[in-house]
């Protein structure tokens, strides 16, 4: 299996890179165009097949899949690009940071019959998958950084995302109302609240970007016990007595944070060219829109 790696930022060098380069089920190709980080990652992770233009990459090999690593802005065309060569494709969050950009791109996917997967590794993360079907009635996430207000649309598409889509992916049954709060100064996002409620549950999602500190806390709560997740780390379990659960000193961060796992969900979908999962892609970058409009007022 030929797989296209564009992009090798400080994400895909983390998480990807090594994760991929060490299956040798595929054959992973690295475009980027800085030559010097081309060589070194490629050179570290003896990975011959480098080329420093999408262009050319695609007129060297007929790619399987492809996973898109660019900058936000860059994303939607990169897709576009590869659905229309009916490549299946994985693309970091979001999509795009318009939703009538996501709108026109899942629909490309579903008429080439060609899938398309958006990164949100939280829904792969052990101790958060161990939270689905727990009998939570009450579930909190947590996602704050420490002095980092900016644009409200930046913030949203870019980091609480991760929070919107990780309530959408616990939650035990259907969204039937929601609320969102936002506090926006001279412009600049600095807290966002979003409460999602159905039948027997209610889901919060709290950001604050001028925080004490860069933190991440899961809590689920019901049926007599409290399930709390710290930084995707450490997992505190309480019903009646309290026990801590830390990362085993083999789990390496890439299993412990779903990227393993989350590669693995996305070869399989490409190798067996499942259909895109458009109704989840558009729920979570919906949300996000909408959140964005209460910003601005």
């Amino acid at each position: 299996m030929r797989v296209l790696m564009i992009g090798l930022g400080d994400i895909a060098r983390k998480a990807y890179v090594p994760v991929l380069a060490a299956r040798p089920d595929i054959e992973l190709h690295l475009t980027s165009r800085d030559p010097v980080v081309l060589a070194e990652i490629g050179d570290a992770f003896r990975l011959a097949h480098r080329h420093t233009s999408v262009a050319a990459a695609l007129a060297a090999a007929r790619f399987d899949a492809a996973l898109v690593h660019a900058s936000t802005e860059a994303h939607p065309a990169l897709v576009r690009l590869l659905l229309e060569q009916d490549i299946a494709t994985f693309v970091d969050k979001p999509l795009a940071d318009q939703f009538d950009t996501v709108e026109a791109l899942v629909a490309l996917a579903a008429r080439r019959a060609t899938p398309l997967v958006v990164g949100f590794n939280r829904r792969f993360a052990p101790d958060y998958v161990a939270l689905r079907g727990v009998g939570a009635s009450l579930i909190t996430l947590e996602k704050h950084r420490h002095r980092q207000p900016d644009t409200p649309r930046r913030v949203v598409f870019d980091d609480f995302i991760h929070v919107v889509d990780t309530l959408l992916s616990l939650a035990p049954a259907a969204v039937r109302r929601r609320t969102i709060e936002t506090h926006v100064v001279d412009g600049l996002l600095h807290a966002v609240t979003l409460v999602l409620a159905g039948d027997g549950f209610t889901a919060i999602g709290t950001m604050h970007r001028n925080s004490g500190l860069d933190e991440e806390r899961l809590d689920a709560i019901g049926d007599g016990a409290r399930r709390t997740v710290l930084n995707l780390a450490d997992r505190i379990d309480a019903s009646g007595a309290r026990t801590l659960r830390r990362r085993g000193d083999w789990v390496s961060v890439a299993r412990q944070r779903g990227f393993d796992t989350m590669c693995d969900h996305f070869l399989t979908v490409a190798r067996e060219r499942r259909a895109t999962d458009a109704a989840a892609i558009l729920q979570t970058h919906a949300l996000c829109e909408a959140i964005v409009r209460h910003a601005a007022g």
